[in-house]
């Protein structure tokens, strides 16, 4: 098989350290094997595992590194590409019952390949599936991290900032793994790691469930920590909602948020009836140190799973606490109670010496009282919104009223993109960001009153600029949103956007890999042909578009196009091509020489538009009447040429488009 196309193109540089250890396991491995024969103890097991038994012709078992109920995990090495990786069975074959082996076995196997292709950040790499005649095993990613059980343990507790950074991270990866039609099913600081530079990743998949298998076995024993468990997996009236959810995962993350912050789980017992019990029945405790973070872990820990906060919802409120300029470049909120908090920087509330199993009733009333002092010294309120339908629709744009945006809003919040070459694309070294819709941000800015450093960009990804606007996390979206009429009116998983605009127009197009010796594409004609999967971002308009139009979607989108184009690039990836807007492939091709190109583009035009939420008439009064003044100068054409020109070889940019948003205004 062509390179391009092997799956595991080569070797984790990051998965492990020790190559001494390599050798002295491979010299054991070899000396063990007689002439013409397989290493000892390879697919074929009499006995439980044991350190020196090979896996597959492949995996050396060195020693376990831990223990659950799928059974013990191992420190392993990769005997062929040199590296050593975590070995871990996905069976637990003594709660079988009713269910045949080979059964259960299907069922194992279709969950590794499940978790398998979850890629994500905060998500421990799997680089491996294979299975003997008693277990199936998924092979990951070795990681030189502590847990965040370890962390707790150490340090008690969490200062709010670093709590909410972790949750936030693990909540990114849940949505990969939920994406996935996987539920963890044993969210808790044990499933965690922590490396130095504060990246959380979710580890331990080993009772994960696939496609909602059930919560319990026969005997009628929860599957899972008890303290972390949501109350629906206890309910003996309803067993059709004992099935683990993504909603389940959601609540023992709340569980994790608590812990993180006041140093203990909030539903403790002697035993695990005493833990459900308190499950079923008590409130949320007091808390004395979760501040800002408090309505963020009562929203996770609601009882009714319908009622329970969703991971876009927590993700918003959980941005809301930190700074708003992105520290690694991803923002995904969503829903947030009103009113709008500002985050600013105050130390973390000094934490007295505390008993570490229960929290008397003065120290309770204390702790309502550190709550309202850290909300102080954590948001400072702006006050209420000016009134939608009442003073701001003096404001027109059209001279009626010397009212303006900014006497209210003194930064001016814009959400941006930060992956696309020539339109948005975030500098990590000079935390900056650079482009068309950037330059074009500041001149509507300048234009609305706003010094450069009034302007605060946050970024936004595709499936969650709408939320952003909701929330208002921002005031306004220049990030190529699409003005589509389902967009106006409210998707059923969304919010409505009014926008202004269009300011620019860009074509349907793909890019696929330069070469590629599995297909020849030479035309789009062939990604229908062929039937190869074809990515683009989620919540894009090109979502519902592809296969309409005949190609085949990928399974499960990713929240940016720079995702697409890393799958792409990856030559062991199913991904053959990625549809987006012209522009913004070009900025991908110039950035990637010699490695993609460009299909002619076909029909249909996306028209890009300021988005800001409805109801604000003065807010789109101001920005209508800033783009007329761009578009009617030689503003408009310079920041063509100086961002996009280079990209796209056109010295002109295509024709002025006409503000059809904007009339009225």
């Amino acid at each position: 098989m062509p390179e391009e196309d092997m799956p595991g193109g080569g070797a984790d540089d990051g998965s492990a350290s020790g190559s001494d250890g390599w050798a002295d396991a491979r010299r054991r491995h070899e000396a063990d094997a007689r002439p013409g024969q397989a290493p000892p103890e390879t697919a074929r097991h009499t006995g439980p595992p044991a350190p020196g038994m090979v896996i597959n012709d492949r995996y050396e078992l060195l020693t376990p590194i831990g223990h659950g109920g799928m059974g013990e995990v191992w420190r392993a090495l990769d005997t062929k590409l040199r590296r050593f990786v975590a070995l871990k069975g996905l069976l637990d074959r003594t709660a079988m019952t009713g269910t045949s082996q080979a059964e259960a076995m299907a069922r194992a196997r279709r969950e590794a390949q499940a978790i398998a292709k979850i890629e994500h950040q905060n998500v421990v790499t799997v680089h491996d599936q294979v299975e003997t005649d008693r277990q199936v095993w998924i092979v990951m990613k070795l990681l030189d991290a502590r847990s965040l059980a370890d962390l707790l343990r150490s340090e008690e507790t969490l200062t709010v900032p670093r709590a909410a950074r972790i949750a936030l991270q693990i909540l990114q990866g849940l949505r990969a793994v939920h994406a996935a039609d996987v539920v963890h099913r044993d969210v808790k600081p044990h499933n965690v790691v922590v490396g130095d530079g504060g990246q959380a990743i979710l580890v331990d998949f080993g009772i994960a469930t696939f496609d909602g298998a059930l919560a319990v076995t026969q005997a009628g024993a929860v599957i899972g920590t008890p303290e972390y468990l949501a109350p629906e997996l206890f309910d003996s009236s309803a067993p059709a909602s004992r099935t683990a959810t993504p909603a389940s995962d959601l609540w023992a993350l709340g569980v994790t948020l608590y812990e993180m912050v006041e140093g203990h789980t909030p539903f403790r017992g002697l035993n695990q009836w005493e833990v459900q019990v308190a499950i079923d029945t008590s409130p949320v405790p007091p808390f004395q140190y979760a501040g800002p973070l408090a309505p963020v872990i009562e929203g996770l820990l609601a009882r009714d799973p319908q009622r329970r906060l969703s991971a876009s919802a927590a993700e918003a409120m959980l941005q809301q606490v930190l700074d708003p300029r992105p520290a690694t470049g991803v923002t995904t909120p969503a829903p947030v109670p009103e009113p709008e908090p500002e985050p600013v920087h105050e130390p973390h509330p000094t934490r007295p010496p505390r008993s570490p199993r229960s929290t008397p009733l003065k120290a309770g009333a204390l702790a309502l009282g550190v709550v309202l002092l850290a909300g102080a010294g954590w948001f400072t309120l702006s006050g209420e919104e000016p009134d939608e339908k009442g003073s701001e629709r003096a404001g027109t744009g059209q001279g009626s009223t010397k009212e303006r945006w900014k006497d209210t809003h003194p930064l001016l919040k814009i959400g941006v993109k930060d992956d696309q070459p020539g339109l948005s694309k975030f500098d990590k070294k000079t935390r900056t960001y650079a482009g068309y819709d950037i330059d074009l941000a500041y001149e509507i800015a300048e234009r609305m009153g706003y010094a450069r450093d009034e302007v605060d960009f946050t970024t936004v990804a595709t499936d969650y600029r709408s939320t952003a606007l909701k929330v208002k996390l921002v005031d306004l979206v220049i990030a190529s949103y699409s003005i589509t009429p389902e967009r106006k009116t409210a998707p059923p998983t969304g919010y409505s956007v009014d926008f202004a605009g269009p300011y620019y127009e860009a074509s349907r197009g793909f890019l696929v890999r330069e070469k590629s010796s599995r297909y020849e594409i030479n035309d789009t004609s062939d990604l229908e042909t062929l039937k190869v999967e074809v990515c683009t971002a989620r919540d894009s308009t090109y979502e519902s578009w592809l296969p309409k139009a005949g190609f085949k979607l990928v399974k499960s989108p990713p929240n940016t196009y720079q995702d697409c184009l890393d799958k792409l690039l990856d030559k062991s990836s199913d991904v053959y091509a990625v549809a987006t807007d012209d522009v913004i492939l070009a900025g991908y091709v110039n950035d990637n020489p010699g490695k993609v190109r460009q299909l002619e583009n076909v029909g249909g035009a996306e028209g890009y538009g300021v988005g800001m939420r409805p109801k604000s008439p003065l807010l789109k009064g101001e920005v209508c009447t800033s783009l007329k003044d761009i578009l009617a100068g030689q503003v408009w054409e310079d920041l063509y040429r100086k961002n996009l020109s280079p990209l796209t070889g056109r010295e002109n940019p295509p024709g002025l488009p006409d503000l059809t948003e904007c009339k009225g205004y």
